[in-house]
C-alpha cells in the first residue's frame, strides 16, 4: 500500500527541536527550495515526497540528503500538457504499480505518474474534478475531495464512474453537507475523515 502504519510505544520520547529534511533555503524553485508545499508522504525508505504546489511539481528528498531534492513529476512550468502540473495539492504512492497519484488541482484532474526515473509525463485517471485531497484504501479504491462541488467521491482505480460518499447535498454547514472539503484520510475500517475547511471542522 501507499502508507505505513507504525506502532509507537506509549513510552516514546520526542525531541523538542525539529530538523529540516527538505527545503529550508527560502521560497523559490531551485532544487534545494520549496514554494508552498501543500502535502507530503514518507515512503518505507524515509524518502519524503512533496506536492510543491506553486512550483507545479512533485519533488522528493532522500533520507539523509538535505542538500537537494529531485523532481519526479512536473517541473516543466505551469501548464496542462501531460508533462506539466498546475498547482498540485496532494500526492500519494501506489506501491503496487510504483507510481505517484497526484491531485492536479489547477488542471482539474487526478493523474498517475510513474515513480521510475526517466518517465516524463503522466496519465489522466480522473478529469473535470476540482480535486484537493486524495487517499487510497487497502482495496485500492481512490477517495477524492471535490472542493468546488463540496463532496468526496470514491472511485475504483482506473474507472471513471464514482460513488459520492460524503455530502453531495451542495455547500452548507448541515451534518450531511461540506463546505470546501480539502484533505481526506481512510482508515483500515474504511472510515473516511474529511478536513472541512470553511466549516472549521474535521468530519468522519
Amino acid at each position: 500500500m501507499f502508507f505505513l502504519l507504525v506502532n509507537i510505544s506509549a513510552n516514546a520520547k520526542w525531541k523538542q527541536n525539529g530538523v529540516t529534511v527538505a527545503g529550508g533555503h527560502g521560497q523559490g524553485d531551485a532544487t534545494n527550495q520549496l514554494y508552498l508545499p501543500y502535502s507530503l508522504f514518507v515512503d518505507d525508505n524515509q524518502t519524503v515526497v512533496i506536492a510543491d504546489c506553486t512550483n507545479h511539481r512533485i519533488i522528493q528528498w532522500k533520507n539523509g540528503d538535505t542538500t537537494n531534492g529531485q523532481v519526479v513529476a512536473g517541473g516543466k512550468g505551469q501548464g496542462n500538457r501531460l508533462n506539466q502540473l498546475d498547482g498540485p495539492t496532494n500526492v500519494l504512492l501506489d506501491k503496487d504499480t510504483d507510481s505517484l497519484i497526484i491531485c492536479n488541482q489547477g488542471n482539474q484532474r487526478v493523474v498517475r505518474w510513474s515513480h521510475r526515473s526517466g518517465k516524463t509525463q503522466g496519465k489522466i485517471l480522473i478529469d473535470h474534478i476540482y480535486c484537493y485531497g486524495i487517499a487510497m484504501d487497502e482495496q485500492r479504491y481512490l477517495y477524492v475531495s471535490d472542493a468546488r462541488k463540496h463532496e468526496v467521491r470514491r472511485y475504483q482505480l482506473g474507472e471513471k464512474n464514482y460513488t459520492i460518499i460524503a455530502s453531495g447535498k451542495g455547500k452548507g454547514a448541515a451534518r450531511n453537507q461540506l463546505s470546501i472539503p480539502t484533505y481526506v484520510f481512510v482508515d483500515r475500517q474504511q472510515n473516511v475523515y474529511v478536513s472541512n475547511e470553511q466549516n472549521h471542522r474535521v468530519v468522519k
